[in-house]
């Protein structure tokens, strides 16, 4: 038997329209409400009509998602996060690897009032002319002129890792990965030589890594800690560093960034930074929801998402002090 919107209203013990509401993603609804809507549609396992929906409101429920690639493993986190925040909010959600191609994320923007609602887009950003209206654009991780966007806080980030590296002692790090401005301008100024930095390359994964882990030390022997763009690069940088018989973190620690699954199962155990897929993925449907309600101003926002510095085994070995 087909559930209803009225039993969903009743066992959350609010109003149907208040369930409607929730369901469109509209604002300025009491998160305590909303929890109890989407518990009650989890638990009754009601479907929304989105026929009806695109039919009263001229919206289809549809958001692209538009990311590069999903091989890399943060990536794909990410776009899962997206996946599950627009579910949350009664949406579908189509994927749309780009591949970098122009003409591909072109073709996934001009989908915006037909095909999708709206679209999230990961990453660096070409030009997506109007973002801000009924077919809002909303850039995750990225740049792109007159759009809102999410972005995790990496000023914090750098603090939070330099922070650490200063109570564990370690002075003469280097950087994997030469684009970590923020990074680079805390740790200047932290030793007697400048901070000496890797370019990967236009791929910056476990290859990349392990290449510039050997690199580093053999122009660089006393550097104490390498600081990795990403994680995949920190557990290709592990890697080099355990096939030459280097000890991490005794001699040398590493740190990544993205908190990827297989740095918690590492040897040694990855300290990274966690941007939050999660709280990410939930400020983009947000502003995302928030200009297909009509109710967003005409000015592009951005949301600035807190992080979190993750302590493992490959900076916290033996203090050297």
């Amino acid at each position: 038997m087909r559930v209803t919107m009225r039993e969903v209203a009743d066992r959350a013990g609010v109003s149907i329209k208040t369930v409607s509401r929730v369901v469109n993603g509209e604002p300025h609804i009491r998160p305590e409400k909303v929890r109890r809507v989407h518990a009650a549609i989890d638990e009754l396992g009601w479907v929304p009509n989105r026929a009806a929906r695109a039919l009263r409101t001229g919206q289809v429920g549809v958001v692209g998602i538009a990311v590069t690639e999903l091989r890399r493993p943060y990536l794909a986190g990410l776009v899962e996060a997206l996946v599950t925040e627009a579910d949350r909010w009664g949406m579908l959600a189509a994927v749309e690897p780009t591949h970098g191609d122009p003409a591909r994320l072109a073709a996934v923007l001009a989908a915006r009032g037909k095909t999708f609602d709206g679209v999230v887009l990961i990453g660096p950003a070409a030009p997506v002319g109007d973002g801000l209206d009924e077919r809002p654009v909303v850039v995750v991780q990225g740049d792109a002129a007159g759009v809102d966007r999410v972005e995790e806080d990496v000023a914090e980030a750098a603090a939070l890792m330099a922070r650490h590296l200063d109570v564990m002692g370690r002075s003469r790090p280097a950087l994997l990965g030469a684009h970590q401005d923020e990074l680079r301008a805390c740790l200047d100024g932290s030793g007697p030589a400048p901070v000496p930095c890797v370019d990967l390359g236009e791929v910056a994964d476990r290859r990349a890594g392990a290449r510039a882990a050997v690199q580093v030390l053999e122009r660089h022997p006393d550097v104490d800690v390498l600081l990795c763009v990403n994680d995949e690069v920190a557990l290709g940088a592990l890697a080099a560093l355990v096939k030459h018989g280097v000890d991490v973190p005794g001699r040398v620690a590493v740190a990544g960034y993205g908190n990827l699954e297989d740095g918690r199962f590492s040897t040694p155990s990855l300290t990274t930074i966690d941007p939050g897929p999660a709280r990410l993925a939930r400020s983009a449907l947000e502003l995302l929801a928030d200009r297909l309600a009509g109710t967003a101003p005409r000015r592009p926002r951005a949301v600035v998402s807190p992080v979190a510095l993750i302590r493992r085994e490959s900076t916290l070995g033996r203090d050297p002090r």
